[in-house]
């Protein structure tokens, strides 16, 4: 039966047990509406408020449930299995008021789960009302005491606070809400239409587009049609050929959906993040990484591309901040800080990048020329660029491709075309071939010795900027970088 709610809506009751046990049902926030129905799932939501965030995954209502048993003496134990992303985000709420008022006394923190020949990352937890003299055990090791996070930290880095001076440099990509994209060859061909009636070309809203398996395999040409933030319908029909498109292939779709943005202004991307593109307008470049990746890569990206939302952009253009972000010390602070889909880390802008404490004096807030002259800064970006430019050459190797300049559209009256990246293109079938096995995810897969070099040197470099031995244990840098976090937003930082 329906473990929560009885069928009038009101919840259910658990009989009185001595152990609870169980593996509740997988399935995240964003899609308990599309399989519950919204009357559920707004019953539930309002039957639980306090007790479950309602951007919690389905999985959470079991263990706060099974407290609430073991707090009202009706359970002494509850042992359940939950996804691994139980440990961050509001999911860790619910292990919050667990860890506040009782105790995990032994849990796995990421575990492999293979069911139905789907691969997936579970937590394992046990927990109790608090004890005197009990055992507790982490992934098999006894430990002092296991933090809402799931880890043994002398300090809980979960309760990292949101930094001042990294605020306004991190986003989520443009969510475009309907087919968009096409194919380079359209793209192209639209490029080399004359005028349109507005005397504009098409440039004007044509781009190249990327999304994360853009970036951790390889480019699949894509281009996106691209109106902006505040373009009126009037103003975008006058753009004919992809107005038209769009017209036809959009707006069907957008018509029925429940936002009234998005069905009013069909032409416009669902969420074109417009403080994204205000960051970025005078860049000339900028660093992006996969919401969602097996490994946590950042690549450069010129500024005519159109991130997708499945990017996260940092609105930085130089390589002492590119170093930073690629460091081991970001990357460990990102993956105890994110959430996880399957076996994949989530990167997210608010938690992952907002918390971070980047070295005193080479912070977000600092324009890059500032520091240019700091040797710390200087031994960052030549590690950092001398790893991008390894990288590229194994991707793209000088035999196995050719660079070819993107069309030059048409421009307007007055107006200097726009200038797109150049295209990598294999110079033959063979070459083709090999070159789809050459993806970063591949790379860092394999991680040849010369990739572990490169980012030595950038690691090394980075903890002398923060002035830390560089043989610091992962413990020991998460710890120190917390303590750097706790400071600085206690200085209003």
């Amino acid at each position: 039966r329906d473990a929560l709610l009885n069928p009038d809506g009101s919840e259910a009751e658990w009989p009185d047990a001595d152990v609870i046990i169980g593996n509740p049902p997988f399935l995240g926030d964003k899609l308990l509406i599309s399989q519950l129905g919204e009357q559920y799932v707004e019953q539930l939501r309002s039957v639980y408020a306090g007790r479950v965030p309602g951007a919690a995954d389905f999985v959470c209502y079991w263990p706060a449930k099974a407290w609430d048993c073991i707090a009202a003496n009706q359970a002494s134990v509850a042992g359940l299995v939950a996804t691994n992303s139980v440990r961050g985000g509001a999911n860790r709420r619910v292990l919050d008021e667990i860890c506040a008022k009782g105790i995990i006394f032994d849990a796995w923190e990421d575990e492999e789960w293979t069911v139905e020949g789907a691969a997936v990352r579970v937590s394992l937890i046990c927990f109790s009302a608090k004890v005197e003299h009990q055992l507790v055990k982490l992934d098999g090791r006894v430990v002092q005491k296991i933090n809402p996070d799931l880890t043994s930290l002398s300090v809980q880095i979960s309760d990292a606070i949101i930094l001042n001076e990294n605020g306004k440099r991190s986003f989520i990509g443009d969510q475009k809400s309907g087919p968009f994209d096409i194919a380079g060859e359209a793209a192209r061909k639209w490029l080399r239409l004359p005028l349109n009636p507005n005397q504009k070309p098409n440039s004007e809203v044509l781009r190249p587009w990327l999304n994360g398996m853009d970036v951790t395999r390889r480019s699949s040409g894509n281009w996106i049609i691209d109106f902006g933030t505040g373009t009126s319908e009037g103003n975008a029909e006058l753009f004919e050929v992809p107005f038209d498109h769009v017209s036809t292939n959009v707006k069907p779709m957008r018509k029925d959906v429940r936002r009234d943005n998005h069905r009013v202004n069909w032409w416009i991307h669902g969420e074109a993040r417009p403080g994204m593109r205000l960051a970025l307008r005078k860049l000339g470049r900028y660093a992006a990484t996969p919401r969602v990746a097996k490994h946590r890569i950042f690549v450069w990206l010129p500024r005519a591309v159109l991130p997708d939302c499945q990017l996260v952009v940092i609105a930085r253009d130089d390589d002492t901040s590119f170093g930073i972000l690629h460091s081991r010390f970001h990357e460990l602070w990102s993956l105890r800080m994110g959430t996880s889909l399957e076996d994949r880390p989530r990167y997210t802008p608010s938690t992952t990048f907002e918390t971070f404490p980047f070295p005193e004096g080479l912070t977000p807030n600092i324009p890059a020329h500032l520091y240019a002259d700091d040797p710390r800064a200087a031994a960052i970006a030549v590690a950092a660029a001398e790893l991008n430019r390894l990288r590229e050459a194994w991707l793209n190797p000088a035999d196995l491709v050719t660079i070819e300049p993107e069309i030059v559209p048409t421009a307007a009256p007055g107006e200097a075309p726009v200038k797109y990246p150049d295209r990598i293109l294999p110079k033959d079938a063979a070459a083709a071939k090999e070159l789809k096995k050459r993806t970063l995810t591949n790379l860092y897969n394999q991680r040849p010795q010369w990739l572990a070099n490169a980012h030595a040197k950038l690691d090394a470099a980075v903890a002398a900027a923060y002035g830390w031995p560089a043989d610091l244990s992962d413990e020991q840098v998460l710890e120190h970088l917390f303590a750097l976090n706790q400071e600085r937003a206690k200085a209003g930082r």
